[in-house]
């Protein structure tokens, strides 16, 4: 659900909620990225919410397509059991299946795809993508946000030790995951800007492009994301 908060600014933008005239008029997808930790799941659920798009990531489509055993979900899992990266051919086979439902009529929300030009291109065969929206967030907050993440493991609840500190009772129980640590994030980072750096630019010369700011509080940047979906009607 999209808080109150977050349906209000989409409103204030001009987006209405659950509007079926405005999920109707729009026939393009969305291409939404961005770095960990720029909160682009917050967004994606808005505009999924605002659009009536579902949302699509690989990781989802993979799951639920090697579970219901459609030809392409069986040749992916060939090569999940081997260990071994699922390549871009079946990525897009998956894609076409999906984009075949009957809720993908109007468009779909691509989260975290495509990565690569390669992959920019072929879906550009399949799919009529009108708007890319790109969260961007400098590295040094991005590490600041998930360093600083800690989890009650008993309620799996998220909290920060700066933004969104853990009542008394409950800071002593809090952990730290794993790989949240400057190295583990700076390592993410690097891989993701040298995936992306060139995609922003391919996107940029089909003037597809939309860079928001993601080093602001939620309702601003879902301001801005909620005009660029304005772009489509």
């Amino acid at each position: 659900m999209v808080s109150k908060s977050n349906a209000g600014q989409w409103a204030r933008a001009g987006v209405l909620i659950g509007s079926s005239r405005f999920a109707l008029t729009m026939s393009q997808s969305i291409v939404l990225f961005g770095p960990p930790g720029a909160g682009k799941g917050t967004q994606a659920r808005a505009i999924v919410e605002a659009t009536g798009k579902p949302q699509i990531s690989t990781g989802d489509m993979l799951r639920a397509a090697t579970a219901a055993g459609t030809p392409m979900g069986l040749a992916a899992k060939v090569y999940m059991e081997a260990g071994e990266l699922v390549p871009d051919e079946v990525i897009i086979g998956l894609i076409e299946e999906r984009l075949r439902q009957s809720d993908a009529t109007d468009g779909v929300l691509f989260d975290g795809f495509p990565r690569t030009i390669p992959q920019a291109e072929a879906l550009s065969e399949i799919a009529t993508v009108g708007l890319v929206i790109a969260i961007e967030v400098p590295d040094r907050a991005i590490v600041e946000r998930i360093v600083g993440r800690r989890m009650d493991p008993e309620t799996g609840d998220i909290y920060h030790v700066t933004f969104n500190p853990a009542p008394p009772e409950v800071a002593d129980r809090l952990i730290q995951r794993k790989d949240d640590n400057e190295e583990t994030v700076l390592s993410r980072l690097a891989a993701y800007h040298s995936q992306t750096a060139p995609l922003a630019e391919w996107y940029r010369a089909r003037d597809l492009y939309t860079a928001i700011n993601g080093n602001q509080d939620i309702a601003a940047v879902g301001a801005e994301v909620a005009a660029a979906v304005e772009t489509l009607r």
